[in-house]
């Protein structure tokens, strides 16, 4: 599992021209699932986003993380984060999970952040998605479970 973190100052996702997820200040996850993920992916990917201390603290450093700061998360599935590019000029996607299957730990994710009670919004799986942000910092941080 491999979710890319933006801290920002908002950020919202646009389907068929309306909103349907929008965030101020917090984390834009996006985040893709692949071939032989696990629930232990999920929970490392999930702790690892929830509890990194990328905001700042009251002297200016990184010390707090999204639930220190009391941020939300906008979480959008991104199946192109698993892109092969090793060969050629066309990306493969064959390390993208199955569906129904990264559906099904899309939604684990965005419901296990919530009962952290972490404000949490989507976008829609498998749609075309304009994801809109304003990166702060910027810091943009990759978090992957096959990288521990």
């Amino acid at each position: 599992m491999r979710a890319v973190l933006q801290r920002v100052t908002s950020a919202a996702v646009v389907v068929d021209q309306e909103t349907v997820g929008e965030i101020k200040s917090g984390l834009l996850v996006l985040l893709g699932v692949a071939n032989g993920d696990t629930q232990a992916d999920l929970k490392y990917v999930l702790q690892k986003t929830t509890g990194l201390r990328i905001f700042a603290d009251e002297q200016g450093k990184m010390n707090l993380s999204v639930t220190d700061v009391g941020g939300s998360m906008l979480v959008v599935s991104q199946f192109t984060l698993l892109a092969d590019v090793k060969k050629g000029r066309r990306p493969s996607f064959n390390g993208g999970a199955d569906p129904a299957v990264a559906d099904d730990y899309y939604q684990q994710f965005v419901a296990m952040a919530k009962q952290m009670g972490i404000p949490t919004e989507t976008g829609v799986f498998g749609a075309d998605m304009q994801v809109r942000l304003s990166n702060d910092g910027p810091v943009t941080i990759i978090v992957d479970s096959r990288q521990r």
